[in-house]
């Protein structure tokens, strides 16, 4: 029996701490969680309101002849937006498609995306919506706050992480019957709001858990490189970058065109819809990297790698653990993007995001609303004693005979009139105890025969 009893001791204690773990770090953070959720929730559908802002400047008239080259592209760009400068580069299986440009300019501050016809050059159209995802990261991911911002977050993100965790500790019924099922997997829609708000959080928190610490570790390997080294070194990668295994620029040589090399990535993979290469690459390396499959804002679905020599055009093969680590940190990317699976990928991180957004807030209203609820039996408890004594004290004096001997408290009940007398020369003392009484009055601890309509409490301040 000691024995059952000290383990319930032991089970409940570690309870307790769960819960407090559970509780108090989300309680501070809750609010810049809410912030970096709800911003994460709206990239993830970036790719397809850009698709949308881009409207019919997404599409061209097909036609025989060449396509541009990179220099053309340059030009053209320069031309039209004299500050702006190519970051990538993505090319299109379908030849109705235009080609996108990421565009920047450094001043004044601004990121575009540009579409140009792959076989006239015109630019169709400068689509600053990048512009506003790209502000949303920034303060998804550091509060636009720099290095100190990038902390809160990171911080934020661990409790989050831990919160997941905790989260379905608590949730875990201790007995599994046809009630706690219920309970842990439906939401009652009619019931208070109390009870609703619980469910919100207690059966959306336990549907989207998963998804919830997909975001939060991909979140924190993003956020700190040792994690990200440690990630993609498990998985059997280089941790070194696949640059450093690649040939370096060498401007006493003639390089190809890259745009061709595109196109010709394309035509050697069917399955793939687009192609991307980075600019900042081509101006360091003696190398095309081209990636493709379909292009997002920071990651790419399905997809391979392809590296041509920039100056002889051959394919280039490199060690399979470099391509491996572009990959895994590709699929990283992926996973907090919600770029899996599809549509399917698509909706279960934004759904995961959302109910993200609302674990700290109904969170909150549960704290509150059983902080509310102890207070109130905090008060009973604490005044039990003045409950006990008031209620004798007022029941003896309705039909006692007080007495009239000086020092000791009198309380003498008269009709609809209650005299209290105090110790003898303490007006201060006399004053909390009419406070007190009043109290107690509003409280309805003295008995309805005394506490009628017209109850009047009377203190005389004499001293003697």
């Amino acid at each position: 029996m000691a024995t059952v009893i000290g383990k319930k001791k032991k089970d409940n204690l570690l309870n307790r701490i769960i819960a407090w773990i559970h509780l108090w770090p989300s309680i501070v953070s809750g609010l810049i969680l809410v912030f970096v959720c709800l911003t994460g929730t709206v990239i993830v559908y970036g790719d397809e309101i850009m698709d949308f802002t881009a409207g019919d400047a997404k599409y061209v008239k097909p036609q025989t002849t060449e396509k541009i080259t990179v220099q053309q592209i340059t030009k053209n760009l320069k031309k039209s937006y004299p500050g702006y400068t190519v970051s990538e580069y993505v090319f299109f299986k379908d030849p109705a498609r235009s080609i996108r440009l990421r565009a920047f300019s450094a001043k004044p501050l601004m990121l575009s995306m540009i579409y140009m016809d792959p076989y006239t050059g015109k630019i169709l159209k400068k689509d600053n919506s990048i512009y506003f995802f790209f502000t949303t990261a920034h303060l998804h991911a550091e509060l636009l706050a720099g290095p100190i911002g990038h902390w809160i977050v990171a911080i934020s993100t661990i409790i989050f992480v831990i919160s997941c965790i905790t989260g379905l500790v608590l949730w875990w019924p201790k007995k599994w019957n046809k009630a706690t099922r219920q309970a842990s997997f439906t939401i009652k829609w009619k019931a208070r709001f109390k009870r609703f708000n619980y469910d919100l959080h207690n059966v959306y928190g336990f549907y989207s858990l998963i998804i919830c610490l997909v975001l939060g570790l991909t979140g924190l390997m993003i956020a700190f490189p040792g994690f990200m080294d440690f990630t993609i070194k498990t998985s059997g990668a280089q941790i070194a970058e696949m640059k450093e295994a690649l040939p370096v620029i060498d401007t006493t040589k003639e390089s190809k065109d890259a745009v061709a090399f595109a196109y010709k990535v394309l035509s050697n993979e069917p399955q793939k819809e687009s192609v991307s290469i980075w600019n900042f690459d081509q101006q360091k390396l003696g190398a095309f990297i081209f990636t493709s499959g379909n292009v997002g804002l920071k990651s790419i679905e399905k997809a391979d790698i392809t590296i041509y020599d920039r100056y002889t055009g051959e394919k280039l093969n490199i060690d399979p653990k470099y391509i491996k680590h572009e990959k895994t940190e590709n699929i990283i990317w992926q996973l907090h993007m919600g770029q899996w699976w599809g549509w399917i990928g698509k909706t279960s991180t934004f759904l995961a995001g959302v109910v993200a957004t609302s674990l700290p807030i109904t969170g909150f209203l549960i704290w509150w609303g059983r902080r509310n609820k102890k207070e109130k039996s905090s008060l009973t408890s604490n005044n039990s004693f003045y409950l006990i004594f008031f209620r004798w004290l007022c029941a003896y004096c309705v039909s006692g005979d007080p007495a009239s001997s000086p020092g000791i408290l009198k309380i003498v009940a008269s009709g609809d009139t209650i005299y209290i007398n105090h110790f003898a020369g303490k007006k201060r003392l006399g004053t909390i105890l009419l406070i007190i009484v009043f109290e107690l009055i509003s409280l309805k601890v003295i008995p309805p025969a005394v506490t009628n309509s017209s109850l009047k409490v009377v203190f005389p301040f004499t001293e003697n």
